[in-house]
């Protein structure tokens, strides 16, 4: 991808999209669920289970966006970092489960069946809601921040440290798939019951977490907006668009990435919490190679380094992405493929450079940019 970005949305922007975003997402949608189910307009469970699920992505594309577009750093991991969210909250509803489980046990029924005796000791206070949310964003912050020390204090980057990425999302992949690591093996973690003593499938409950999904997602982009218009922003685009130049001017550029980098993952990793009570599992296949580079593409689609462009990739593919699989499901992944190619020749910028390119060329006096 060229290097390139497209400018930032003005602040002004940002508060119209977080005003109709909020509207619709926290008014309209639960305003609509007070329906009746046989009216048109209600939405179905499936329906708000699914905007939850593509507002976590969104989530997660713009958590790789503030390492992408603003400091440079193209990481092909942060399906890992989201994963680990889902995996840690998953330990709570778990345990929440209590014994209507299959075997009645205190334990998951997973660890019955594979003849554990006891929790393992990580398993500790994941009864608790609060230190499952905090773990959800405390692990995979913590993973990257030790990755992050030793590769850049190594000064890897470019392809090099995406190529890094990636293997460690395939390592913790295959960890995970192993029976013996107390994370449920290739079944992962499912059939929840509760959370917070709730029924999880109730109406109401997939309602609030569509919600929180929605309140996350506008705290996290408007906190992004302010962060890159800060002299901690404008730093790490310089890291990203002379990391010598600014070395050379005195700069460590160590702890900028590395703090924008557990930053990220953080965001990632509350993203995957959200995510999880929403679908009903969680397993190794979110860290598979292929959900990483999905999610570069949304942002690649969708316009890295403007915010608001990697939310709008996320929605736009991931729309797609059930269309297709729903009607001609072997087609979607050479959709995929060209899609992204299209873009990297001829939409540079995104969808969010193409939209403002035309806004520019209407408002200019014959036509012209």
């Amino acid at each position: 991808m060229p290097e390139a970005l497209s400018q930032l949305p003005s602040r002004k922007t940002i508060r119209h999209f977080l005003s109709w975003f909020a509207g619709i997402s926290m008014v309209l949608v639960p305003l609509l669920r007070l329906l009746p189910e046989t009216t048109f307009l209600h939405p179905s469970d499936y329906t708000v289970t699914w905007l939850g699920k593509i507002i976590c992505y969104m989530v997660l594309a713009l958590s790789l966006d503030l390492v992408w577009g603003l400091a440079g750093i193209l990481s092909l991991g942060h399906g890992l970092f989201f994963a680990l969210g889902g995996y840690a909250f998953g330990m709570y509803l778990m345990r929440s489960i209590g014994r209507d489980g299959v075997y009645q046990s205190d334990l998951p029924d997973f660890m019955v069946f594979l003849d554990w005796k006891e929790l393992p000791w990580y398993w500790t206070g994941t009864q608790h809601f609060a230190w499952a949310a905090i773990l959800a964003i405390a692990l995979p912050s913590a993973v990257a921040f030790v990755f992050g020390f030793f590769a850049f204090r190594s000064r890897i980057k470019g392809v090099y440290f995406s190529i890094i990425t990636q293997a460690l999302t395939f390592a913790a992949m295959l960890l995970f798939f192993r029976n013996e690591t107390g994370f449920g093996g290739n079944n992962g973690f499912t059939d929840f019951k509760r959370i917070l003593g709730y029924d999880i499938t109730a109406p109401t409950t997939r309602t609030i977490l569509f919600m929180l999904s929605a309140i996350l997602l506008s705290a996290a982009l408007w906190g992004s907006s302010l962060l890159a218009r800060t002299r901690f922003g404008r730093i790490l685009t310089a890291v990203r668009d002379a990391e010598a130049r600014l070395r050379f001017c005195g700069y460590e550029p160590l702890g900028f990435k590395l703090a924008i980098w557990t930053l990220s993952a953080g965001l990632a990793g509350l993203a995957g919490a959200l995510y999880v009570p929403q679908v009903g599992i969680i397993n190794p296949s979110e860290m598979s190679a292929a959900n990483s580079i999905e999610v570069a593409i949304w942002v690649a689609v969708g316009g890295r380094g403007s915010l608001v462009g990697p939310l709008a990739g996320a929605g736009i593919v991931n729309v797609g992405k059930s269309w297709l699989t729903a009607t001609v499901p072997d087609l979607w992944l050479y959709a995929l493929g060209f899609l992204f190619i299209l873009v990297t020749l001829f939409l540079p910028h995104g969808v969010v450079g193409l939209v403002g390119r035309l806004s520019s060329s209407r408002s200019t006096p014959g036509g012209k940019a």
